[in-house]
């Protein structure tokens, strides 16, 4: 054998009882598991795992690496987190399929997210098609895994621009044909995000076509939905009749229940999803164990100022009356940007800005930078969207830690960091989320055992995604795995400092090859694009 781990307590992803094993590995597979008593394998190389914990490699279900795995071949914000396999092409908006003008225009439209603005020259953006990109993932050599979802933002976008208007016959024909082909050069499924633009400018109608020909590849559609505040149950309960209706798998993007207006109602959520599971639906959903969320703080904006994409957003906000009419909208209505709740300017504190002249704004509040300033909030905001040309993202502190437990315990729940790598300070989600789940909900305070979290972080994302040979320790599957030690594995990122690596996790292996060694990041680059088979 290539490799044997002697004498480790397997988690095998099945959340069934751990057992010591040694584990030998060859040509990137698991080529035995030999528990104690049995013959044990011998190997080239031997690991010795006593006391550790080997575990199936963790599955990223929500990832915002699109541009960061070609930009940053290390990605030690995953790799040391024991992750293996990350989902890209998340809410709605990503850079596949595009052409030359939709490439230019979501570039601006997520730069807060990912970088990759019109002045960065750190990607070469030769692809167009998703298969292209997946193809781009290969031929560089990646440090992880990634699967891609067909973002139906960019499609519109590509398809019919950014107009808030139901489509044509024929646009909506040109959306089916571009989400069929991603999906035939190897997506895993289709992505929205129906609070940003113009994603969220789609009916139900109009989702619903589109998730049909999901359905017809087996693939699952990966909502962010239309309100994870006043609407937030109506807007899951949209996505599950939407999702009955088109027949096509549904998986619930960074499922939560935040603020003042949801404070101790996810087991209101969790009843609706039990019901829609009981008739016989085909429902998962993933979460990060934190209760602040991160976005850019252009997405709090209501959807008509977005209407014909940036340049027009910026026109409106430089535009006096216009402006008005926006802070009449956030701060009294309740913007559908900020969930149909009035912003409360405390609870955004600036993460980072694409501009590192405006760098001064980042790790304090609105309200707090405007006090500062002896400035109304609405004006603090306003002149940075516009300065950094609306770049800036955000920490929003809107969630509640009794919600963040119920949903992480339900059983089709699986993990996903939703980790923004982008910004001086972004969310310690990016470099922490799932050493924190091992750390603070399993160890400290017993949320989940040990071989339950595993299987919420390998097996069922594995199932989700239709990967036959991942999410276990399981003789002829793929030799992604993590080792770790159960009683000191942590995050190391707070909010304080969000980019420090975890502690406890010695070893990774992505492909039988080790990426994280001792302790310390190789320069393999065993990563690969993931493809679904239709």
């Amino acid at each position: 054998m290539d490799l044997v781990v002697r004498g480790a307590r397997v988690v095998d992803g099945t959340g069934g009882p751990s057992y010591r094993a040694d584990v030998a590995l060859e040509g990137g597979r698991i080529a035995a598991v030999r528990r104690e008593g049995e013959p044990r394998p011998s190997g080239r190389r031997t690991l010795d795992a006593d006391g550790l914990v080997l575990a199936p490699g963790f599955i990223d279900m929500h990832a915002h690496s699109d541009l960061a795995l070609l930009r940053d071949p290390d990605h030690s914000a995953k790799a040391a987190q024991g992750v293996t396999l990350e989902v890209l092409g998340q809410d709605g908006l990503s850079y596949a399929p595009v052409d030359d003008r939709t490439l230019g225009e979501v570039r601006r439209a997520i730069a807060g997210w990912n970088g990759g603005g019109p002045e960065d020259t750190d990607v070469d953006f030769d692809w167009r098609t998703v298969g292209e990109y997946l193809d781009r993932l290969d031929r560089q050599g990646i440090a992880v895994n990634a699967a891609y979802l067909v973002p139906q933002g960019t499609v519109r976008m590509y398809a019919m621009g950014w107009e808030d208007r139901p489509p044509t016959g024929a646009e909506l024909t040109r959306m089916k044909r571009l989400v069929a082909e991603g999906l035939e050069q190897g997506a895993v499924g289709m992505s929205s995000g129906l609070t940003y633009t113009p994603g969220r400018y789609a009916g139900d109608a109009e989702l619903t076509e589109l998730c049909r020909v999901v359905a017809r590849y087996g693939g699952y559609y990966c909502p962010h939905h239309r309100s994870y505040g006043a609407g937030a149950l109506e807007a899951y309960e949209e996505m599950v009749d939407l999702a009955r209706e088109a027949g096509c798998a549904l998986h619930l993007a960074h499922a939560t229940m935040n603020f003042g207006v949801n404070e101790g109602r996810a087991p209101r959520l969790l009843a609706l999803l039990d019901r829609a599971l009981a008739e016989g639906a085909d429902i998962s959903l993933d979460t990060y164990p934190y209760t602040p969320g991160c976005t850019t703080l252009a997405a709090v904006l209501p959807g008509w100022a977005s209407v014909g994409g940036p340049d027009a957003v910026l026109a409106r906000l430089a535009d006096p009356g216009t402006a008005e009419r926006i802070r009449y909208d956030l701060e009294v209505r309740g913007s559908d940007g900020c969930h149909g709740v009035p912003v409360e300017w405390d609870t955004i504190e600036i993460s980072g800005t694409c501009d590192p002249a405006l760098a001064d704004h980042v790790g304090s509040t609105v309200a707090r930078t405007a006090a500062r300033r002896g400035e109304d909030p609405w004006a603090t905001a306003r002149r940075l969207l516009l300065d950094d040309r609306l770049g800036s993202t955000i920490l929003q502190h809107v969630g509640h830690e009794e919600n963040v437990r119920a949903i992480m315990r339900h059983r089709v729940h699986t993990g996903g960091s939703d980790g923004i790598l982008q910004g001086a300070k972004p969310h310690p989600r990016a470099y922490g989320t799932f050493p924190h789940y091992l750390g603070r909900y399993v160890r400290e305070l017993g949320v989940l055992s040990l071989e339950e979290c595993v299987a919420h972080l390998t097996s069922r994302p594995a199932a989700r995604l239709g990967l036959p040979d991942r999410g276990l320790v399981r003789e002829g599957f793929r030799a992604d795995l993590v080792i770790f030690d159960p009683g000191t594995v942590a995050a190391g990122a707070t909010f304080e400092a969000p980019r420090m690596l975890p502690s406890g996790i010695p070893h990774v292996l992505v492909d039988g090859r080790f990426v994280i060694e001792d302790g310390r990041r190789t320069d393999v680059l065993a990563g690969r694009a993931v493809r679904r088979t239709p």
